[in-house]
């Protein structure tokens, strides 16, 4: 696996995404992949403030954009109050890392 797509680990049934979420951001989408203390983590900027999970919706719904999947696909398996979180993704684990690696 390519040293950039450390930020993502296949699943039997989908991926699991390492993502660090931007509320309020000035610039709303996907910012690149950053090094973080635990590893590589897609940047996510969103519109939104971080309060009754609309940050969370919001960069689900970036991801599944991004990724062409439902918004129903993706959700936050780990850290929702935390801007630090791991999104999960359902489908084809081998189509979603193929669009993943072209980010």
């Amino acid at each position: 696996m390519p040293e950039t797509a450390s930020f993502w680990r296949n699943l039997a049934d989908g991926v699991a995404v390492a993502v660090k979420v931007t509320p309020r951001a000035r610039r709303p989408g996907l910012g690149g992949v950053a090094p973080d203390a635990g590893g590589a983590r897609l940047g996510i900027g969103v519109s939104e403030p971080p309060e009754d999970g609309r940050a969370n919706h919001a960069a689900c719904a970036a991801l599944a954009r991004a990724l062409d999947v439902p918004p129903s696909a993706v959700s936050v398996t780990a850290g929702a109050s935390s801007r630090r979180k791991t999104l999960r993704v359902a489908g084809d684990p081998v189509r979603l890392a193929a669009k993943l690696a072209a980010l």
